[in-house]
């Protein structure tokens, strides 16, 4: 379930965005408790900037072991990239059709609202 998104350009590090979304999360979803992240998340800035932006919100890193070959399913990753691919799916976001970040934000919302209802309606 998509609780926030936004859409920033290109040159915008992933760590600097993460920030970003984190703290205009404030306050919003006071039941976080743990956030799951991959290795481009690690280290003392982004550390500092979330314990800065939501005080309560522990980060778990989950890397990816050097020693594995091949494809490895790691825990909770997989979560995020099935979210990515059902996404995609919606026409509208394969390409950046988009010249407004605000029509690219809502078009995002209406793929995960789309989801959401699917979800509803066929429980499985």
């Amino acid at each position: 379930m998509l609780l926030h998104a936004i859409v920033h350009p290109a040159d915008v590090q992933d760590r600097d965005g993460g920030v970003y979304v984190l703290s205009t999360m404030f306050g919003l979803y006071p039941f976080l408790e743990m956030l799951f992240a991959d290795g481009g998340y690690q280290g003392p800035k982004f550390r500092d900037a979330l314990a800065k932006a939501l005080p309560g919100l522990s980060v778990s890193i989950v890397k990816r072991s050097d020693p594995a070959n091949g494809f490895k399913v790691l825990p909770r990753r997989w979560v995020v990239e099935r979210t990515f691919a059902w996404l995609n799916r919606c026409r509208r976001l394969a390409k950046d059709f988009e010249n407004l970040t605000a029509m690219a934000v809502a078009f995002i919302s209406l793929a995960s609202i789309r989801l959401m209802l699917r979800k509803l309606c066929n429980p499985v």
